[in-house]
């Protein structure tokens, strides 16, 4: 029968302590990868809705001015689906209805195959240029 020294019971004590540590830092790893994936998604998604808003929002107040066929709104909901968006609120302001106020939702998901996980939100508004040399009405 062998006798273990005290140096050799502390090291036999130790055994299995790196597999511990090893499986930490990759859980801190995963942890961390999933953070930059979800604000790299919601950064996306915020740009994205901001630009459908824009877009939604100029085609709009073209429909409004007279300038492309169709009633504004309708021509405002296809330009946010064309650019992966829902349409939420369209409404018209000004004397004459040329102004066009609009709000588009976007899906944010971590990664395009996975369900979304919230919805980023825009508004945006168009109109006409301001006209400084008429008279308030």
């Amino acid at each position: 029968m062998r006798r273990t020294s005290a140096s050799e019971a502390g090291r036999e004590a130790e055994e299995g302590n790196g597999t511990v540590l090893m499986v930490a830092v990759v859980f801190l790893a995963f942890f961390a990868l999933v953070v930059v994936l979800m604000l790299s998604a919601t950064g996306h998604a915020a740009s994205k809705a901001a630009t459908a808003a824009d877009l939604a929002a100029l085609a709009g107040a073209d429909a409004a001015r007279f300038l492309v066929p169709g009633e504004p709104c309708a021509v405002a909901e296809q330009a946010a689906q064309a650019n992966h968006a829902v349409l939420t609120e369209c409404s018209r302001q000004g004397t004459s209805g040329e102004i066009v106020k609009i709000a588009v939702k976007v899906p944010v998901a971590m990664v395009g195959w996975l369900p979304p996980v919230g919805h980023a939100v825009a508004v945006a508004r168009a109109g006409p240029p301001p006209q400084p040399w008429r008279l308030a009405e």
